[in-house]
This record gives C-alpha cells, sequence and structure tokens, in this order.
C-alpha cells in the first residue's frame, strides 16, 4: 500500500479494545473516548447473584395415595404432570414389564417435584398452585438439605400461586422486585429443580411482558429454559430481586422451545396476602360476558381506535344489570383506568374488593357515559339463555333491506318480555351481503348504523339514512350473546 494512502487511513480511524470483550471495535477518530461500553458489553456474571439468592430458593416433593392417581403408561409423573399442564399429547409409552406388588389405597407414592422460595423468615414458601395440588404431604427441602413438613397454607387455581407454610425461623427470605421497572432485553436468571435435579441455574433475557395467556394475569415472557420441576422457582433480575415465579411454557415436543413465561410478582404477591389472611381469594365480578373490540367495528361506531370490551352479554340481576349495562356496550374505563384491551377488564374488577362501588365507562351509541355499579363476588359462570322468537307473522323488508339481503319481522311484546328486550326486530331471513357479516334467521338485530330500533319501522328508517358505499354497523343478539357485525353492501 503507497505510504500517503496509509498514513490518511491511520489519521481517521484509532482501533480500540473494549476490556473484556474478545473483539475489536473500529470508531471514528475523535470519538474513540465517547464511552463504547455502549456499543460493546460484556456477558453478565450470574456468580454474586447465585450466592445471594441460592439459599432462598427451595425443592417442594409432594406425596398422594396410590388411588388418588393412576399412571396407565409407565410415564416418570413429572413429565405426566408436564404434559397435562401445557397441552401436549401424552404419548402411549409402554408399561415397565417388571412384576410390581399390587398397591393398596392406603399406600403413601411420590408424586412430583417443583420448586418454590422463602417470602418470609418464618417459613412462608410460595410456589404454584398446580405444584401442590391434590397433595397429600408436602415436603420442602433447603439448600442445606434440611427437610420440612409443609402445611398448605392456600393455592388459588386462577393465577396458579399457593403459599405452604415450614416451621422454622430465620430463613433467608427473598427480595421482592417492581416489576414495573422490568424491561424487556433485560437479564434475568432462575434457579428450580428441573427433572428433581436442585439447585440448577439458567438464565436468559426478558422476551416480552404483560403478555396475555390467561384472564387474570399479564405473564412475563423469558428465553429462560424453564422444564418440569422448575414450576413455582423464583425469576430473578440483575439485582437479585426475585419478579416473577416460572409457571409455564410453550412446547410442542415437551421440552424447553425457547418461550417460558412467569407470574409477575407484584400480582403473586397480592394474591399471596389473601392466602395468608384467610386460605382463599376473594375477587369482584359485575356479571357481564365481554369481547374483543375490532378495528372496523370501533372506526364503524365512531369509537375510534379498538379498544375496550364488547359487552356481548349481560347476567340477570348482576351488578353490571342494577347499573343499566346493556349488551352491545363497550367499557372502555373501570375506576378511572383505561381498557386498553379485552383481557384488562377482568383483571381490574377481579382486584376490587367485593363491596366496593366503582364506575364503569361505557361507549353507547356514539357517546360516552358513566354507571355507578357495586362490585359483587365472583362465583361460577351462569350460562345465559335466550330462545329466538318464533315467527307469527310474514316476514317484511323494505327496499333498502333487501339491498344487504336481509328480511326482518316485528317481536311480539311476549317475545320482548322473555327476552328482557325493549324492542329490536327479529331476522327472517339473510341472505348475500348480510349473510356474509355473519348474520342469520332468528338472530335479533337491536341497533343499525348507531341507531336503536324499537321495531321494523325504525329499523327501515335507520337503514335508509345510512351510507350505503360504507360498512353498516349491526347490533344483534344471538341466543343470550350480543355481538357486532359489519354489513358491507354490494357496489
Amino acid at each position: 500500500m503507497p505510504k500517503l494512502v496509509w498514513e490518511t487511513l491511520r489519521s481517521a480511524v484509532v482501533v480500540s479494545v473494549i476490556a473484556g470483550a474478545s473483539s475489536l471495535l473500529v470508531v471514528p477518530h475523535g470519538v474513540a473516548h465517547a464511552q463504547p461500553s455502549a456499543v460493546i458489553r460484556g456477558l453478565p456474571d450470574f456468580t454474586d447473584l447465585v450466592d445471594q439468592v441460592g439459599p432462598s430458593v427451595v425443592n417442594i416433593r409432594t406425596v398422594e395415595r396410590a388411588a388418588a392417581r393412576g399412571n396407565a403408561n409407565g410415564m416418570d409423573e413429572e413429565m405426566l404432570e408436564f404434559f397435562r399442564r401445557f397441552g401436549v399429547p401424552i404419548p402411549n409409552a409402554p408399561r415397565q414389564q417388571r412384576p410390581q406388588r399390587p398397591q393398596l389405597e392406603e399406600d403413601p407414592q411420590p408424586r412430583g417435584v417443583g420448586s418454590g422460595f422463602i417470602l418470609t423468615s418464618d417459613g412462608y414458601v410460595m410456589t404454584n398452585a398446580h405444584v401442590v395440588e391434590g397433595a397429600e404431604e408436602v415436603i420442602v427441602t433447603l439448600t442445606d438439605k434440611r427437610e420440612f413438613k409443609a402445611k398448605i397454607v392456600g393455592a388459588d387455581k386462577r393465577t396458579d400461586v399457593a403459599v405452604v407454610k415450614i416451621e422454622a425461623s430465620g430463613l433467608p427470605a427473598v427480595k421482592v422486585g417492581d416489576v414495573s421497572r422490568l424491561r424487556v432485553g433485560e437479564w434475568v436468571m432462575a434457579i428450580g429443580s428441573p427433572f428433581g435435579l436442585e439447585n440448577t441455574v439458567t438464565a436468559g433475557i426478558v422476551s416480552a411482558k404483560q403478555r396475555d395467556t390467561g384472564d387474570y394475569l399479564p405473564f412475563i415472557q423469558t428465553d429462560v429454559a424453564i422444564n418440569p420441576g422448575n414450576s413455582g422457582g423464583p425469576l430473578i433480575n440483575m439485582r437479585g430481586e426475585v419478579v416473577g415465579i416460572n409457571s409455564q411454557i410453550y412446547s410442542r415436543s415437551g421440552g424447553f422451545m425457547g418461550i417460558s413465561f412467569a407470574i409477575p410478582m407484584d400480582e403473586a404477591i397480592r394474591v399471596s396476602e389473601q392466602l395468608r389472611t384467610s386460605g382463599r381469594v376473594t375477587r369482584g365480578r359485575i356479571g357481564v360476558q365481554i369481547g374483543q373490540v375490532t378495528k372496523d367495528v370501533a372506526e364503524s361506531i365512531g369509537l375510534g381506535k379498538a379498544q375496550g370490551a364488547l359487552v356481548t352479554g349481560v347476567e340477570t340481576g348482576s351488578p353490571a344489570d342494577k347499573a343499566g349495562v346493556e349488551a352491545g356496550d363497550i367499557i372502555t374505563r373501570f375506576d378511572g383506568k383505561p381498557i386498553e384491551k379485552v383481557a384488562d377488564l377482568p383483571r381490574l374488577v377481579g382486584n376490587t374488593k367485593p363491596g366496593n362501588k366503582s364506575t364503569v365507562t361505557v361507549f353507547r351509541r356514539g357517546a360516552s357515559r358513566d354507571l355507578g355499579i357495586t362490585i359483587a363476588e365472583i362465583e361460577a359462570d351462569k350460562p345465559a339463555v335466550a330462545k329466538a322468537p318464533e315467527r307469527e307473522e310474514k316476514p317484511k323488508a323494505s327496499v333498502a333491506a333487501q339491498q344487504i339481503g336481509l328480511a326482518v319481522m316485528e317481536l311480539t311484546e311476549a317475545q320482548k318480555k322473555e327476552l328482557k328486550l325493549r324492542g329490536g326486530v327479529a331476522v327472517a331471513a339473510a341472505t348475500e351481503a348480510a349473510a356474509r357479516a355473519g348474520l342469520r334467521e332468528g338472530d335479533i338485530i337491536l341497533s343499525i348504523a348507531n341507531t336503536e330500533v324499537s321495531g321494523v319501522k325504525e329499523f327501515e328508517a335507520a337503514l335508509s339514512k345510512a351510507d350505503k358505499s360504507k360498512p353498516i354497523n349491526v347490533l344483534y343478539r344471538r341466543g343470550g350473546w350480543a355481538q357486532y357485525a359489519l354489513i358491507r353492501p354490494a357496489r
């Protein structure tokens, strides 16, 4: 290379070696000292975290009576639990061919192995509800090999959180971290007993937050290796704080595939406090069935963006019914908190104490309104049943209705009373555009083009004014459920 060219290059760049890195960083001359650590960072060292948190992690073994569970394919019980929990088909593994003595009903049998961590120094231990479910006996083993028989204080299946108690004091309790400070891409670590291998450490990063996989929990998604036996163990940030409980994985094969889920500690602590106080979790309910608000529906009814929870049904006599919530309403706020997606509502309502007086904001026919509501205690869901109206007259179809493939008929006063409706029209026939939108005979149209319908006359008037060049929104009821459809007239 000519000397002139080499001198030019040498003056233009400098080569910096980052301590602890195995590569060179080439940066423009003049910025060689501008914090190169922001560009290249070494891998984290978890050794101090293991020393700090490791003694707080426990192994949990459960025992139950032989009659309580059968194993028809000879598989290891931990792996069976894994298949059951994550929906993986159970292979038809052959039975072991060695002879075995008949097991009596009273024989105690090992059931499975899980993990947990010490919540308080006086012996409260947190784990997953599915780890201790159905157990006759729970045995907690500390890292110093001491074993204790534990008492199940309480377990909550909805959140998969359980608390057990051992008779010990001066135990090394974990530090609970602030989940709101957790960031996607942040390094995290798990300690547990995968396949019964105690005190196993795995690490990865936070892949996502607020991941919806259940009604009451926005999970933390990570790529930390989690396997059977890790359930109930802690997810730990780089400050040595527990931010989650390892609970689930996504798998098509039964093995770890790079996606695992942890229960956020703020949710888990809220549940554990109720379990320690009363042994059960009390949740609020308002008595509505809800569905998703799509982008097309939101734009069509004037809501703007797709947000909130669409009320598809209201339970008779429920708090929502008494407050005036109607099928077709979109709940956009609860106690002033926005409902961005449908899963937000059951979480907010569920975390509200029964008897509390709250406010729901609903979007109804182009306008928002606040409704006062008294929260009730959650109970088993009651299916809503409503009969389709019997045809007692010939269907009527205006020219406008024919253009969208609809023929409708009046509801009798008896039908309105039975279905608890103020108005509406019954679909006698649905073809072409109406059929493509999902409408069918027997549906009851409650509103069309953001206009409430009390009968056939009002239906025809509203439809005649609707802009046929745009999708026409229809709120209809089928059985006990209400939902929106968008009819797109042929052009």
